[in-house]
């Protein structure tokens, strides 16, 4: 056990830096290919970038790993440039970086959203939000840095946002792969990187030494590693196969 611990000591925090990479290099270069994100739910760049940023915010109060850090801005760029190819490469809409702020017909069908968010047509609306997020955190940064008690708060409840944030990622890929009963668009490599990832991030998490990792990383951990196994399930019940019955919504 103590050289177990020891190689993941050594090699999980390189796995954690690269795994952005590592886990959205594949689906990037196969929607560029395919000239559509059609199977792919744009809800993941939404988590993604939002957990990154809500994290990167939290380190400066938790003063958390520096890999885990690494990883949360590597995963911002990342994340970047899979919503600007997935944009861009969304059916039935190609290019158009205006800011049009009306859903896509084919979305408004498939489910309301206040104010059709994140379903937006022009681009533009994407990275304002993003941009007036991270103006908003770091206002608040600046505000309550003077109060060691409401930074403390601030600081808790900005680790509890991200990390609660990130353990939902795959939840909006299972529900476009169950209405439209098929894997088709989701890349198995972006899907074996994660549950790989789950279990390195689980043996870096348990076996660092204490206070190393805060107990939310491990808690939303475990609840991403079951989310991530119920996944694997679908891919295996569900296959790449045509999309069945008359689902619409399976780009966002």
């Amino acid at each position: 056990m103590a050289i177990l611990a020891r190689l993941i000591s050594a090699f999980a925090p390189i796995f954690l830096v690269l795994s952005p990479l590592t886990s959205y290099t594949d689906q990037i270069l196969a929607i560029h290919r395919t000239r559509t994100s059609a199977g792919f739910s744009l809800d993941i760049p939404l988590i993604m970038l939002t957990a990154s940023i809500l994290k990167i915010f939290y380190w400066p109060g938790a003063r958390y790993d520096l890999a885990l850090l690494a990883q949360a801005v590597i995963m911002l760029g990342v994340q970047a440039v899979l919503l600007k190819v997935a944009l861009d490469n969304r059916p039935g809409w190609r290019g158009g970086s205006g800011g049009g702020d009306l859903p896509l017909r084919e979305e408004q069908k498939a489910g309301v959203r206040p104010w059709g968010f994140w379903r937006w047509r022009g681009q533009r609306l994407y990275w304002q939000f993003l941009l007036l997020l991270s103006l908003l955190l770091l206002t608040l940064h600046l505000l309550l840095a003077p109060s060691p008690t409401a930074a403390r708060g601030y600081t808790a409840l900005l680790g509890a946002l991200g990390l609660t944030i990130e353990a939902t990622l795959p939840l909006p890929q299972m529900r476009a792969n169950y209405r439209s009963r098929s894997c088709k668009g989701f890349r198995l490599s972006v899907l074996a990187n994660w549950l790989f990832g789950d279990a390195m991030k689980m043996g870096f998490f348990f076996l660092s030494d204490a206070g190393k990792v805060p107990w939310a990383f491990k808690a939303c951990g475990c609840f991403q590693a079951a989310c991530d196994v119920g996944l694997g399930v679908q891919y295996w019940v569900y296959g790449e196969g045509k999309e069945g019955g008359d689902v619409r919504l399976r780009g966002v």
